[in-house]
Formats: structure tokens, C-alpha cells, sequence
């Protein structure tokens, strides 16, 4: 395989997701701040600087494998701080909170739709066909990033929405889960899939709803 095309693919993707990723963070900042915790800004994480925000691992080396690999990419950045203890609701306030990263990203998804429809629309040749693949790719990134994080498994954003709405009781015991959340995803992800093909949690969970609502987008883009 040519060295070139590995990382042309590998960039392709990695800068839409880190973008991504940037924005789904600095929203869970901001959300915080306006329900009345301001760590991330004391913490100066309220910023779209990736350098604040790249975890080595889940930014850069998990995205780069499946890049190379083609399969589907996805990753994660350091977490944005949240102090619970000084929103006003800290219970409702979480939900929020966790809900703000994948309504960023659905919201950046749905302006490259909108981009792509407007590039169609002026640009034509090599560079309007460069600008609607990457902004495609954008929409794939943010789609897939936004429900991969709504899935109920800690550390995602979607264990933090699920704990919220669960009894008191019942949310006190699945908190405990937090722990071992890397643990759990890639067991989850990596390895039931290897040992149990059929198990597949991101083929049969998160790539069909990914792929309506790229549809849906892509609807959208042709429209305008």
C-alpha cells in the first residue's frame, strides 16, 4: 500500500474528528458554565486550542489505526472538568451537560449539510469535489462521534444521561460502573466483537441510526 495514500486517508479523517471532538468538549464547557459550574473555564479549557484537549491515545493513535484500517473512526478527547456539586440542579444539570457534546456535533453535521449544498451550488471540478468530500466526511465524524456518545456505557455521555433519569437508588449503584469505563468500551467495542461476531455493538447499535441520519443530511444538502 502506498505510504502516501495511508496518510492522505489517515488525515482525512483524523482533522474532521479532532475538530469534532474539540467542539464536543468545549459544549460540555459551556454548558457547565451556564448551569453554574465555571471549572473548565478556570481550568482554561474552554478553548478550541486541541492541544488543551488531545488525548494521545484517543485522539491520535485509536483514530490513526482505524483510519489505516477503514474501519469506522471514532476516539475520544481528556474530558472536560465538571464539578456536579456546584451546578444549580446537579442531577438534571449533568443530563445537560452529557447532551451538550452530541447536540454539538449533530449541529456541526448539520452545517455541512448545508455547506455541501452550497458548494455544489458555486464550486464546480477538482475543488468542489475536494470540499464535498471533506465536509461528507465531517458529517460521517460528527454523526458517528455524537451517537457513539448517547451509547449508556461509561465513561460515554450517554452514562451520564442514563444515571440521571434512573432512581436515585439504582443510579448510585450504576455510578460505580464509572471506574472501569475504558474497561467496559473496549471490552465491549474490541473484544466481544472478536470473540463474538454477531456481537457486534457498533454495526448493529450505532451504524444504522449513523447512516439515517446521514441520509437525512444528505437529503438536506441536495435540497439547497
Amino acid at each position: 500500500m502506498n505510504p502516501d495514500n495511508i496518510v492522505l486517508r489517515a488525515a482525512a479523517w483524523i482533522v474532521p474528528l479532532v475538530i469534532a471532538i474539540v467542539f464536543h468538549e468545549v459544549a460540555h464547557g459551556w454548558a457547565a458554565r451556564w448551569l453554574g459550574d465555571p471549572t473548565a473555564r478556570d481550568l482554561r479549557r474552554l478553548s478550541f486550542n486541541p492541544i488543551r484537549h488531545v488525548d494521545p491515545v484517543g485522539t491520535v493513535l485509536l483514530p490513526l489505526g482505524l483510519a489505516v484500517a477503514g474501519a469506522p473512526v471514532f476516539g475520544w478527547a481528556k474530558p472536560v472538568p465538571v464539578d456536579a456539586s456546584r451546578l444549580r440542579n446537579p442531577r438534571w444539570g449533568m443530563v445537560l451537560v452529557a447532551l451538550a457534546g452530541p447536540g454539538m456535533n449533530f449541529a456541526l453535521a448539520l452545517l455541512a449539510a448545508i455547506a455541501i449544498g452550497v458548494v455544489g451550488s458555486v464550486a464546480t471540478g477538482p475543488v468542489g469535489a475536494f470540499l464535498t468530500a471533506n465536509l461528507f466526511n465531517f458529517i460521517l465524524v460528527n454523526v458517528f462521534l455524537a451517537l457513539f456518545n448517547l451509547l449508556p456505557v461509561p465513561p460515554l455521555d450517554g452514562s451520564h444521561v442514563l444515571e440521571g433519569v434512573l432512581p436515585r437508588p439504582l443510579a448510585m449503584q450504576y455510578a460505580k460502573l464509572a471506574r472501569y469505563g475504558l474497561l467496559i468500551v473496549i471490552l465491549l467495542i474490541v473484544v466481544v466483537p472478536m470473540v463474538f461476531p454477531n456481537a457486534n455493538l457498533i454495526g448493529r447499535i450505532v451504524v444504522p441510526p449513523a447512516q439515517a441520519v446521514v441520509e437525512a443530511l444528505l437529503r438536506l444538502a441536495s435540497s439547497i
